[in-house]
């Protein structure tokens, strides 16, 4: 067997795993006698490492074979491996399949998805534990507009007492899981959408795993309905694109085709490579100084352009809503309220990140209209991000913020062309996130569940492995580097690094060929100063100096082995997993995976243009770092000063923009109103008419009553005591005395005879 056919089989197998884990781990769970076993969660464990160990060998075989085009595989430049695993129906020339798309990017994702997810079980063997409440996840309620609740209270609080119910956390983590390598494996844009509600319906669970407390049910509840509104949009784009292809299919399949009465099969290019047989056409003349697309998606009908670009802007919106951007960006925050080895795995490096890797393949469906406007939406939502995490004091909720800040970077990349540069940055961002989320949460254990980094301080000489580690993490997604020295072509520094710096070449490639945007360079230029200053701010306040708090320091320790092993895993993948820069593996395996046709190399890849943006960047984040040293590390800055000066501003940006606020006053007080509206209605209205004909009815009812009783049962009565008086008449000639009977009959008959006498003669 070829590595061709095995490629998709063990794809395959690794998809399921998890499945089976997840059935497995809850099986188990239920029939286990002893509620406080761990092998539930050695089950999930065991099943993700050998999802994880099967994706590894298609890697091999992929890379190994793949270059040369050995025993049959394409190679990993051209076209993709592609199939149906399932024909649901046949509708005409609309066939509903179950298929797989594999090229790099599915292998790729594949790798990060499993290897982030094990670690996190791994990592959750120790975090979620069994029937004490002093060793229960945090349960520290998240407002949804913070400064209406001081965060002394919120981190004062303390946790309620609960069964953690260890099987349900490991099926859910599982099913997660297999929902998220469902949809990076699927093969057509409905299967995606299929995967893609599971992927929301398993957050949904995770995010509300507490859901007897009612904060994190709730946050559960906003992130759902937030997704439905995106995914609505995401809805009408798929129809729109099967309206102009005729069909969803990522690769090129096999169709039946009808020809002079007779039923021939034929091969339809799947949406993604269209190009090759002519589907597309040249971009317009006033486009083409864009620069970063050759071709644009013709319908077989020819659509107008407008019908294009508003099912690119529909498709769009479901990855708004999944990715967290703005306006769909204030669910990410509250979705802290699960367990922190959910927001490591869900909202830091597999699920947010869906709505990226989508854009990313289906990019070559996005005409420039579109494309423009997912880079300010990108653009605005990374300003959004990094402002408000600034000045958050909650540990997650600043991870939270940073997470919705660097899918801003991702989409800003996608937009003004650099597909490549947005794709680098989802895996090391992935990487370097899910790091500090867990060392986040190695905190928040180690600390009796206290979150405000501001009653932390001098961690690291009790945490030393998660407080060094977290700051590879932290100097990952800073930027920083050692410039000037460049032994293998690149600058000596971590993954961060690398993927940003392709980011800011791209924007200042688009802003030279586009300088009516010159924002969308200045905007991630500055804000990668800010991403440095609030998390190293976040790593002072929480490991460097003095405790803070002398009573809570004196309990710390070091986690154990099965929590920080996954922290130093995860450190050295953000450390070296974008070794090279765009000249590494990583960077020319997501090339790899470009859909069209041999495009001109991007202006971002001179020379120059790299340069000065790399210069600008470390620029930034050198300043960024700088800054939050002087003021949280060698207490040059009066901060009670400062944040009494900056203290509107301060709240503004600590209640996300008030875009909750907003979002009341625009569509929950509306709704509200029109509920009030359709009550007073119901309650006057409807309920009056109601009432009055059922005033009717009664008025009716006793008029009928009156007649019944009064007339009809009058008659009756007065008919029966008429006949029951006669009775009691009749009642006295039954005397029962012969004799009487006999006179009776004597004067009867002399009665009938003179009546005979009298009237017979008269009838003669």
């Amino acid at each position: 067997m070829s590595p061709a056919d095995l490629i998709p089989i063990l794809l395959t197998l690794a998809w399921l795993a998890p499945l089976a884990g997840c059935v497995a781990t809850w099986v188990v769970g239920k029939i286990t006698i002893e509620r406080s076993s761990k092998l539930p969660a050695w089950i999930a464990i065991g099943a993700m490492a050998i999802s994880l160990n099967l994706v590894m060998i298609a890697a091999g075989f992929w890379w190994q074979f793949a270059a040369s085009g050995q025993y049959g595989l394409p190679p990993a430049s051209g076209s993709p491996l592609s199939g149906t695993y399932y024909t649901l129906g046949e509708f005409g020339s609309l066939n509903l399949t179950l298929d797989y798309y594999i090229d790099s990017l599915t292998i790729l994702m594949f790798g990060v998805i499993t290897l982030i997810a094990t670690a996190v079980h791994v990592y959750s063997v120790a975090y979620i534990k069994d029937g004490h409440p002093d060793d229960a996840v945090e349960d520290h309620p998240q407002p949804t507009v913070p400064e209406l609740s001081p965060l002394a209270a919120i981190h004062d609080a303390q946790p309620t007492e609960y069964s953690p119910q260890l099987p349900r956390f490991f099926a859910q983590l599982q099913f997660f899981t297999f929902a998220m390598l469902g949809l990076i494996l699927a093969g057509n844009l409905l299967q995606v959408f299929v995967f893609w509600e599971l992927v929301g319906a398993a957050s949904y669970f995770l995010i509300g795993f507490h859901f007897e407390r009612p904060h994190a049910a709730a946050a559960a509840t906003k992130a759902f309905l937030f997704n439905r509104v995106g995914d609505a949009g995401f809805v009408i784009g798929i129809v729109f694109f099967l309206t102009f292809f005729g069909q969803l299919s990522f690769g090129e399949r096999t169709v039946k085709i009808g020809y002079a009465g007779q039923s021939v099969e034929g091969t339809d290019p799947g949406i993604l490579t269209a190009n090759a047989s002519g589907i597309f056409e040249s971009r317009p003349d006033e486009f083409r100084k864009f620069g970063w697309l050759t071709t644009v998606p013709e319908a077989r009908s020819s659509p107008k352009r407008w019908m294009f670009v508003f099912a690119g802007l529909c498709l769009f919106a479901g990855c708004v809503g999944k990715s967290a951007q703005l306006p769909l960006s204030t669910w990410l925050p509250d979705a802290m309220a699960g367990p922190t080895p959910v927001s490591a795995l869900v909202h830091s490096a597999t699920m947010v990140a869906a709505g990226v890797y989508l854009v990313g393949r289906v990019y070559p469906l996005f005409l420039p209209e579109v494309l423009l406007v997912i880079a300010y939406v990108g653009a605005i939502t990374l300003v959004y991000g990094a402002t408000c995490a600034v000045v958050q004091t909650d540990l997650k909720r600043i991870l939270a913020y940073s997470t919705i800040s660097q899918l801003g970077y991702m989409m800003l990349a996608m937009g003004v062309g650099g597909r490549e540069a947005g794709l680098f940055h989802l895996v090391t961002h992935a990487f370097f996130k899910s790091l500090l989320f867990l060392a986040a949460g190695s905190v928040i254990v180690a600390c009796h569940h206290v979150q405000d980094v501001s009653r932390l301080g001098g961690l690291r000489k009790r945490m030393p492995i998660t407080a060094y580690t977290s700051l590879v993490g932290v100097i990952a997604i800073a930027g920083l580097a050692i410039p000037l020295i460049a032994p293998f072509g690149e600058a000596i520094a971590l993954s961060g690094y690398h993927s940003k710096d392709s980011i800011l070449a791209a924007a200042l490639s688009f802003a030279k060929q586009n300088p009516a945007h010159g924002l969308l360079f200045a905007l991630p230029l500055v804000t990668a100063g800010l991403t440095a200053f609030y998390m190293f701010r976040f790593w002072l306040l929480a490991f460097a100096g003095e405790p803070r708090d002398e009573e809570l320091h004196r309990h710390v320790h070091e986690s154990s082995p099965l929590m920080t092993a996954p922290l130093v895993l995860l450190a050295i993948f953000a450390a070296f997993c974008a070794i090279g820069g765009e000249h590494g593996p990583l960077f020319e395996t997501i090339a790899e995976t470009a859909v069209s046709p041999s495009p001109p190399l991007p202006l971002s890849h001179s020379a120059d243009i790299h340069g000065t943006a790399s210069l600008w960047g470390l620029l930034a984040a050198t300043i960024g770092a700088a800054a939050a040293l002087a003021a949280y590390g060698a207490g040059l800055v009066d901060m009670k000063r400062s944040i009494a000066f900056f203290g509107p501003i301060r709240g503004f940006f600590a209640s996300g923009w008030r875009l909750d606020a907003l979002y009341r006053m625009l569509f929950v007080r509306p709704l509200e109103f029109l509920a009030f509206c359709g009550s007073l209605f119901d309650r006057f209205v409807l309920d009056g008419v109601l009432h009055g004909v059922s005033r009717l009815t009664l008025a009716v009812a006793r008029f009928d009553r009156t007649f019944d009783e009064r007339v009809v049962d009058g008659l009756v009565n007065r008919i029966a005591m008429l006949t029951y008086d006669t009775g009691l008449s009749l009642r006295q000639v039954q005397s029962g005395r012969l004799r009487q009977y006999v006179m009776a009959l004597a004067a009867a008959a002399v009665v009938l005879f003179a009546l005979a006498v009298v009237l017979i003669p008269k009838m003669t």
